[in-house]
């Protein structure tokens, strides 16, 4: 087929066919600087949702690790907390259960001391006693020393000055007792 033709006509072919891309080249270029004069709002809005978009989900991932930097945070305090319970529940028993060892304590030193206070006051009262004792012994056993040695005799006593005869039977038998005693 082009064999036939003339090589101008080709030739004027192809040069509108390339002056035709270079018109609309030129054309599409100057055509397109008006429209971006002229551009659509709502594509002007779009771009701009679009980048608030892409801000939010920024800051949602900023969040999300926020958020989980926070749980961590608040599962180590809850867990501390609970220790702290735990630690004190265990310090309160024990002050409750030495309170109550201290009261128990308290009771039996007091019944102690009462029981020494008794104890003391009986082994004072034996000791008095013991000294009364030891005191009439050693009047008992003086008595019977003066009587032995014959300073005190009260049956040489005269009758008058001693009274009833029946009181020397009884000062005869006291001596008795005191001698036995020893």
């Amino acid at each position: 087929m082009f064999v036939d033709l003339p090589q101008n006509l080709i030739l004027y072919t192809a040069g509108a066919f390339l002056l035709g891309w270079l018109l609309s080249s030129i054309f599409g270029a100057i055509g397109s600087k008006s429209r971006a004069r002229k551009r659509d709002p709502r594509d002007d809005r779009i771009r701009s949702l679009e980048a608030e978009l892409r801000v939010a989900q920024t800051d949602l991932e900023k969040m999300r690790t926020q958020r989980e930097e926070l749980q961590n945070e608040l599962k180590d305090a809850s867990e501390g907390i609970e220790k702290r319970d735990s630690v004190i529940s265990h310090q309160q028993s024990r002050m409750e259960e030495t309170t109550r060892d201290l009261k128990e304590s308290v009771l039996k030193t007091r019944e102690l001391r009462a029981e020494l206070s008794d104890r003391a006051t009986e082994s004072l009262k034996s000791e008095v006693k013991l000294r009364e004792v030891e005191t009439e012994l050693e009047v008992a056993q003086a008595s019977t020393d003066m009587m032995a040695t014959g300073v005190l005799d009260y049956a040489l006593t005269p009758v008058e000055e001693a009274g009833e005869t029946d009181d020397d039977e009884d000062l005869l038998d006291e001596s008795d007792m005191t001698e036995a005693a020893t």
